[in-house]
């Protein structure tokens, strides 16, 4: 009797790749993210290869908008914007470890490393929009 987690699993991590390559344009990813998703055609270990390098650029991009980000604001709302980025960093970094289930196999893995892209391209793209927003008086 063949185990219907063997024939279902490598289904449910194809799916998972599409549906972040697909997405990936919404959520500011790279273009590059997306052809690398498109090419690891569901194999764990080159997804999460793919994930790494794009978390790399993301968070490279999410330095810079914080920097820029405090750069137009007032000093008051510099110390807040610190305090704030302060305890995103650590729920992001909870939140995502939370997801490296041990028991939940190499799909906890993707979705653990994937979280972690994902809430930083989200943060800075938020980070950008907020600079966009403020006006300095």
């Amino acid at each position: 009797m063949s185990n219907p987690f063997r024939t279902v699993f490598p289904f449910v991590l194809l799916a998972f790749a599409m549906t972040h390559a697909a997405s990936a344009v919404a959520d500011d990813a790279s273009a590059g993210f997306t052809r690398c998703m498109g090419a690891a055609e569901g194999v764990t270990v080159d997804m999460i290869n793919c994930i790494d390098a794009e978390t790399s650029l993301q968070d490279a991009r999410l330095n810079s908008e914080y920097r820029r980000t405090l750069a137009a604001i007032t000093t008051r709302q510099q110390a807040r914007l610190r305090t704030a980025q302060r305890l995103w960093v650590q729920y992001r970094d909870a939140n995502c470890a939370f997801l490296a289930d041990p028991d939940g196999g190499t799909l906890a893995t993707v979705m653990s490393v994937d979280c972690r892209r994902q809430m930083t391209t989200e943060r800075a793209s938020e980070l950008a929009r907020l600079r966009d927003q403020t006006r300095v008086p």
